[in-house]
């Protein structure tokens, strides 16, 4: 059983900054008045955001943050489950999704997502459906178990009779079927490749046995095509090393003939600068008459002295540059020859390593076919081909093995889902509730003064029919008799949860089911099954404070004050 303990927020709706906290336990019943737009109904909208993260009315999650001071809005459930404690803290700017077990905090590691599952399905128990269907009967979103589908009033009976655990494992079961199917497919094809595989190899076999000798033949006529290639090939390794030998003794000067090279570039480099320098003393004397630094005057024979000299120098220098020009063109020639033969070597160096290698695989492959041939002749078939149809065969044994437990899995998973359908053991359980239901319902009609048969089949489809046998929807009816319908439903869900000790739990919460539905007779009729109830914490928010205050054992009375709701002592 849940007991719940207390809920508070802040920050929450038209809540301020300070908490507004209610005690859940305290009294059997409780009204809570307060004028429109007081926040009498905030109590459900935190309940429901605090344990499902969504509100009781339609109100999108941003809407619920107080507008005036916009953040830290927080709410927290706090209830027991037998001996341990729970705590929920649910908040927004900051977001917080807290649960706390005696007081330590859950691991969070999961997504938001997974941690509310776990909230639902291993704490609670139950989700908002289930809630709202048995804890809460409101008037505004709320929608009666009579207006919910067909498929969606099933669910909410199943979370009431604790039998949900059957949908999952349906739901496993389903998921397994397909992986089970799936796996069928690909060992179905493996079979079907391994048997083809099989039969191919026998029938190579067999055409061995039967073309011996014209195998025999083949294979001889390849060992011997390959011979004359490998002599082929040898041939053209032969002759390039032979050509690598000349090339080598033409390549055996190469480093006399590079510092030759070298000393005649340097040389070169010298006679192009002293002839620089003759030149430069040649343009000096045919421009200057007079010094350019003291400006004395040059002697005539002088002058036509130091230009003779220095003009045959020149000369020389010049003669000199153009021969060893010629000699360094003609050296690097015969360098440029030498590298190209060092190329022309490395080069075939690699076509030789190239042609040995294929020279040893042929060797290689000449070996296998000359061992095949000599298995042949000895009549026996190769041992790598007998083997190979082996493995198969073993991997055909194993692949029909596996083939088999899949066809027994499928067998007993599809027996399983069969019971575990809408159609086997939960509408048996069904079935042995449905009367205990209908007779709950209707008790709770006649204490309400509301005579009619109500019965539902196990479809939970409803038959109405009055004291003169006429039948009815409960569209039919008016507000006033579809709401003691729906007290009737919410009784008889909360008595069978208390049987099955399912969706059992301290609270309920009903919202203006007074104000406008049910008539003085109707109310009468209703607190009289309130004060019957033991053990329940009922809490009743209505505006008929005048007519109910003195019916309940304690009053929580909202107020808004400079547009904040409170409580009012």
């Amino acid at each position: 059983m849940i007991t719940f303990k207390y809920v508070r927020w802040k920050n929450f709706l038209s809540t301020g900054n300070q908490f507004t906290e209610i005690q859940l336990d305290r009294n059997s019943t409780t009204l809570i008045i307060g004028e429109n737009g007081a926040g009498k109904s905030t109590i459900l909208d935190a309940l429901c955001f605090g344990l499902f993260g969504k509100p009781f009315r339609n109100i999108n999650k941003p809407q619920l943050l107080n507008s005036v001071n916009g953040s830290n809005c927080e709410v927290e459930v706090d209830f027991k489950i037998g001996s341990k404690s729970f705590k929920v803290i649910r908040g927004i700017k900051p977001n917080v999704f807290e649960i706390y077990i005696n007081g330590k905090m859950y691991n969070q590691d999961a997504n938001s997502r997974d941690y509310q599952k776990y909230l639902e399905q291993q704490i609670l128990k139950l989700n908002y459906r289930s809630f709202t269907q048995v804890v809460i009967l409101g008037s505004s979103t709320f929608i009666p178990f009579m207006q919910l589908k067909a498929r969606q009033r099933r669910e909410v009976v199943e979370d009431i009779l604790d039998i949900q655990i059957f949908s999952l494992m349906n739901m496993l079961l389903k998921q397994k079927l397909k992986t089970i199917q799936e796996s069928q497919r690909d060992i179905n094809y493996g079979v079907d490749l391994t048997t083809e595989k099989i039969s191919l190899q026998k029938k190579y076999i067999d055409d061995v046995k039967k073309n011996k000798g014209k195998i025999i033949s083949e294979k001889t006529f390849l060992v011997n095509g390959n011979e004359e290639e490998i002599h082929l090939r040898q041939k053209k390794v032969n002759d390039l090393k032979l050509i690598n030998e000349d090339l080598t003794s033409n390549t055996s000067h190469f480093d006399k003939m590079s510092d030759k090279v070298q000393k005649l570039k340097n040389i070169n480099a010298t006679l192009t600068e002293k002839r620089s320098s003759t030149k430069k003393y040649v343009d000096f004397f045919e421009k200057n008459d007079d010094c350019p630094v003291c400006q004395q005057h040059i002697d005539e024979t002088f002058k036509e002295n130091m230009l003779k000299t220095k003009q045959s120098e020149y000369d020389k220098f010049d003669k000199g540059l153009k021969d060893l020009k010629d000699e360094l063109k003609k050296q690097e020639g015969l360098l440029s020859d030498i590298n190209k033969h060092i190329k022309q070597i490395r080069e075939n160096d690699a076509e030789i390593g190239k042609i040995d290698y294929s020279i040893k695989e042929l060797e290689k492959f000449n070996n296998t076919l000359r061992s095949e041939i000599d298995n042949l002749e000895s009549g026996e078939i190769s041992k790598d081909d007998m083997s190979k149809l082996a493995k198969l065969e073993k991997s055909l044994k194993a692949q029909q093995k596996q083939q088999l437990g899949l066809r027994e899995d499928q067998t007993y998973a599809e027996a399983a889902r069969s019971m575990l359908m809408d159609s086997g053991i939960k509408t048996k359980i069904i079935k042995q509730y449905i009367p205990i239901m209908n007779k709950l319902i209707n008790t709770y009609l006649t204490a309400m003064e509301f005579y009619v048969n109500f019965t539902l089949n196990e479809n939970f489809e409803e038959t109405i029919k009055s004291r003169h046998r006429d039948e009815f929807t409960y569209a039919s009816f008016s507000e006033g008799e579809k709401m003691r319908i729906d007290l009737a439903l919410l009784f008889t869900w909360r008595a069978v949860a208390k049987m099955k000790n399912s969706t059992n739990t301290n609270l309920l919460i009903l919202d203006e089911i007074f104000d406008s539905s049910l008539d003085s007779t109707g109310t009468d009729e209703f607190l009289k099954i309130l004060n019957t109830l033991d053990g329940e914490n009922v809490f009743v928010i209505s505006h008929k404070q005048d007519v109910l205050v003195d019916k309940f054992r304690e009053t929580i009375r909202f107020e808004k004050i400079k547009n904040f709701s409170h409580v009012v002592e």
